[in-house]
């Protein structure tokens, strides 16, 4: 079997977590789900069990955010902490961070890429999923995708349609990819889930070096031609792309393997209320939060000393955070990316982004 490399996307904004979620420190270096590791540190401590050590797990990242990840993880080597110039989506990332690994390891190293604020509630059983995902992109040449089996009609994540049967591999069924869909409308979402053949696309794949970069160089030239030859020098002309939109969609390498080992993308406040609501609790409260007829409601603050008292109020996320303060209603925490657009706007508010 190949050496298996993983690789943690640590890049992303995290605004939907605003205002404790910031540019110098977006979501993936916060705790969320009431424990002392931040989700960039247990991500890394998963994965680090696969690669068997912290010299085979690798970080790509942005410039700004370089120096909090060193913090963060003091144990990864500096060799294996990639610092991309300026952002460019995750198809960027994937070409540069493969190819340095192919370099090292060899083009038959199995590479897999992970988000670095994702929730897993099962790490057994997701170490077990990525050694059999690793063993299908191994014997097929597969591009691996790990689809989640749905639990509602989720209109906030990207479907995958599984196709014909590949397999069984470590007990895991794997199925040629059909289609993937983006983000879908309720009825459509409903109809997926009623079909029984989709499942929610994790943003997490595993693949031969070798086949990603053919891929790259087949389907999206215009990215990889300038890398290959540059290396992150190129990235300031590079166009955004992301990994779904280069290859996914287009590529014959791709297979799907459904798991269910507790996951949650944390997209925005409401996935703090799914990790830590309790059946007797009427709200969740992370912070010293004093409720007369509050019901339903997210409370958060990162001042210990801070109190904060409600009166009559339901379904609503409350969250402090030094001189920033959110109040919106659950429905709406999709839309706090836009209100951050529009803080980002004036230049008064710059200090708060």
């Amino acid at each position: 079997m190949p050496p298996f490399v993983p690789v943690i996307l640590a890049g992303g904004k995290g605004e939907r977590f605003w205002p404790v979620s910031r540019l110098a420190c977006p979501k993936q270096f916060l705790c969320l789900d009431g424990r002392d590791r931040s989700l960039l540190q247990a991500t890394a401590d998963r994965l680090e069990a696969l690669a068997g050590s912290w010299a085979d797990l690798w970080v790509i990242t942005a410039e700004h955010l370089a120096d909090r990840v060193r913090q963060q993880l003091p144990h990864l080597p500096e060799a294996n902490l990639l610092v991309e110039p300026v952002g460019r989506d995750t198809a960027p990332a994937v070409a540069w961070a493969t190819l340095e690994i192919a370099k090292r390891y060899g083009q038959e190293a199995v590479v897999g890429f992970f988000p670095a604020d994702h929730w897993i509630a099962d790490e057994a059983a997701f170490c077990h999923t990525l050694k059999a995902a690793a063993t299908l992109a191994a014997e097929r040449g597969a591009i691996a995708t790990l689809g989640i089996t749905p639990t509602y009609a989720a209109t906030g994540y990207g479907y995958i349609e599984q196709g014909d049967a590949a397999g069984t591999y470590g007990d895991l069924s794997a199925y040629q990819v059909s289609r993937f869909t983006e983000k879908p409308d309720a009825p459509t979402a409903q109809a997926f889930i009623d079909s029984g053949r989709f499942s929610w696309n994790s943003g997490m794949f595993v693949f031969p070096a070798q086949v990603m970069l053919e891929e790259l160089k087949i389907h999206a030239p215009g990215l990889m031609q300038p890398i290959l030859d540059q290396g992150v020098a190129a990235y300031p002309g590079l166009e955004k792309l992301s990994i779904d939109y280069a290859v996914m969609e287009h590529t014959a390498h791709a297979y799907v393997m459904p798991v269910a080992f507790g996951w949650d993308d944390l997209g925005d406040w409401n996935a703090v209320e799914r990790l830590l609501k309790q059946p007797d609790d009427k709200n969740v409260n992370l912070a010293t939060h004093i409720a007369l007829d509050t019901e339903g409601s997210i409370v958060y603050t990162s001042n210990a000393e801070e109190v904060v008292v409600t009166i009559g109020l339901q379904d609503v996320v409350i969250v402090r955070d030094g001189n920033a303060t959110l109040v919106v209603h659950k429905d709406r925490t999709q839309d706090i990316k836009q209100a951050v657009k529009q803080l980002g706007a004036e230049e008064r508010f710059q200090h708060l982004l």
